[in-house]
């Protein structure tokens, strides 16, 4: 039987990497996780990325990224960024480092590009990280997905260990869009690590479709996953009211929204969509009712805590808690487990450590880790 022992400690007055809620989780091997505070005092973080064991980097959607020394919470923020457009629920996104990354290599990120008459679209980059800057900054690929909302830029980035990585657009609040192929928003982008298509995407060569499009029909899709052992994407996306779904991205595939919907509308008890399953379109996986508002995923693979291992992690936003769900060979979700919900904070980005501890980001400004207390 899972237990849990918290009490709760002004984190006012905690030092960074002393444990921030001594909340001990006892997992089915009866083993136990102590939560530990890592730094405070920083933005809205939106990415974290390990470049070596003992030092991650972590992007604030406010427009400022830097480098966090795990072993004592210090922060040396990093020169060399764009003009970002950090307004609404849009600026610097997500940070990521390929598989075989080495110092020196390029690493990926998201944010928003400012243009005409203040709108922004999504745009994956590269840089190198030299010293306190990033240095040889490349946009790769500036979507196709302005409009004058300041809504559901997506976006996070994930590889597939062959040279390829993928990333999110949202719908930018014009639902339709997501069901033209013809714009980038609402899908799912494939491209070599250059920023050149790949020759098989799906959508190569079909009249009017952009050919980096992956997938497409997603409302906003703010975690992904790519699980190299069965070849599976995985992805995460917010619904309306209810009907936030995890989706098993594949190739061509058409996952419905707006026209197909497990979510009713904010203003009233009305469906969204004409239909919650229909021939042609994906189904999700599993289905969030009410709306647990995800903010990342992480396929865990690390040897630290066992129990997990091969589980799909998600931040909540809205339900303020982790939420573990538990994979079947085959890809289907047989179990959810929701985490530190005493903790009472809106879980945004999810990291890996090379030791297999799993970093957290709250948009109170705080990192924590989860490590094993035994």
């Amino acid at each position: 039987m899972k237990t849990f022992v918290v009490t709760m400690l002004l984190m006012a007055l905690v030092p960074a990497t002393e444990v921030v809620a001594r909340q001990l989780y006892q997992l089915p091997d009866g083993r136990n996780l102590q939560l530990e505070t890592v730094t405070r005092g920083l933005g809205v973080v939106w990415g974290m990325a390990f470049v070596d064991a003992d030092t991650m980097l972590v992007t604030e959607r406010q427009g400022r990224i830097g480098l966090i020394a795990v072993a004592d919470g210090s922060h040396r923020p990093l020169g060399g960024l764009p003009e970002i457009l950090a307004a609404g629920q849009g600026g610097l996104l997500d940070v990521a480092v390929p598989p075989d990354y080495r110092a020196g290599d390029y690493l990926y990120l998201t944010y928003v590009k400012p243009g005409p008459d203040g709108q922004g679209a999504t745009t994956l980059a590269r840089a190198r990280l030299a010293g306190e800057r990033l240095q040889d900054w490349q946009d790769l690929l500036e979507t196709r997905s302005r409009t004058a909302t300041t809504r559901h830029f997506g976006s996070r980035i994930a590889f597939d260990g062959a040279g390829h990585l993928f990333f999110s657009v949202g719908d930018r609040g014009v639902r339709e869009t997501a069901q033209d192929r013809s714009s980038h928003n609402g899908s799912v982008l494939r491209l070599r690590l250059d920023g050149s298509v790949p020759p098989d995407n799906p959508l190569v060569g079909v009249d009017g479709a952009l050919p980096e499009i992956w997938s497409w029909g997603h409302r906003n899709i703010q975690g992904i996953a790519y699980d190299q052992q069965a070849d599976r994407l995985w992805a995460i996306e917010h619904g309306p009211r209810g009907g936030d779904e995890l989706n098993l991205i594949r190739p061509g595939r058409n996952y419905g929204w707006p026209e197909v919907s497990h979510g009713m509308e904010y203003w009233g008890p009305i469906r969204v969509g004409e239909a919650r399953e229909r021939e042609g379109v994906e189904s999700p996986v599993k289905v969030y009712i009410p709306s647990i508002a995800p903010g990342s995923l992480l396929l865990y693979t690390g040897e630290a805590i066992p129990a997990w291992r091969g589980n799909l992690l998600a931040g909540s936003l809205v339900l303020r808690h982790l939420n573990r769900i538990v994979l079947d060979e085959s890809g289907e979700a047989i179990g959810e487990e929701r985490l530190l919900t005493d903790l009472d904070e809106r879980i945004r980005a999810l990291a890996q450590s090379p030791e297999g501890f799993v970093y957290l980001a709250t948009d109170s400004g705080s990192v924590l880790r989860l490590v094993p207390a035994d």
